[in-house]
């Protein structure tokens, strides 16, 4: 069973030239900031993957800088918000309310759920299988007790008790998290 390393240990073994440890990090990261540039400030396409790549260029740069190992994703997500707002300024992007968009709660409350989201993520990593498997089936796939039940030759009623008890296990967990 492979354990998820914490972001302090990943920025850990970034620390020490771990090769792996960097490509831990922007799999971990890539999608939440690909969805900060793209749903929270409505970048185009070319103007995400731009700010993409500078935010993960700057955090193999300054990845010294960072105070407190735990604070990796905020300081990507600050970074991230840094970026973007410098691609719309220099672009003066005439829209639908691109100003507001910096300014305002949407992208405060886009951010939040992004959090969120990888908060959910994070506890699903930690649970290990068979819980994260039957959970992430059942709940980002979208599955079927019977689809489940068919794929890991169990009966419906403990893919249903497995779901349950795997969710008590989560809450459990991210309350401790708090």
């Amino acid at each position: 069973m492979q354990t998820t390393q914490s972001d302090a240990e990943i920025v850990s073994r970034c620390r020490m030239g771990d090769a792996e440890a960097w490509n831990a990090l922007v799999d971990r990261f890539s999608r939440y900031v690909y969805a900060v540039c793209i749903r929270g400030f409505r970048l185009g396409r070319e103007d995400a993957e731009d700010v993409f790549q500078e935010v993960f260029a700057r955090v193999y740069e300054r990845l010294e800088d960072l105070r407190n190992d735990d604070a990796l994703r905020p300081w990507i997500a600050q970074l991230t918000r840094r970026l973007c707002i410098d691609r719309l300024r220099a672009g003066r992007r005439e829209g639908v309310g691109q100003e507001d968009v910096i300014a305002g709660l949407a992208v405060d409350e886009t951010l939040s759920q992004l959090d969120e989201a990888m908060t959910v993520r994070a506890s699903l990593d930690a649970l290990g299988e068979p819980c994260r498997e039957i959970l992430d089936r059942f709940f980002c796939r979208d599955e079927s007790y019977k689809t489940i039940s068919d794929a890991l030759d169990l009966s419906q009623g403990t893919v249903a008790s497995r779901i349950a008890r795997c969710l008590r296990k989560m809450h459990e967990q991210m309350e401790g998290r708090s």
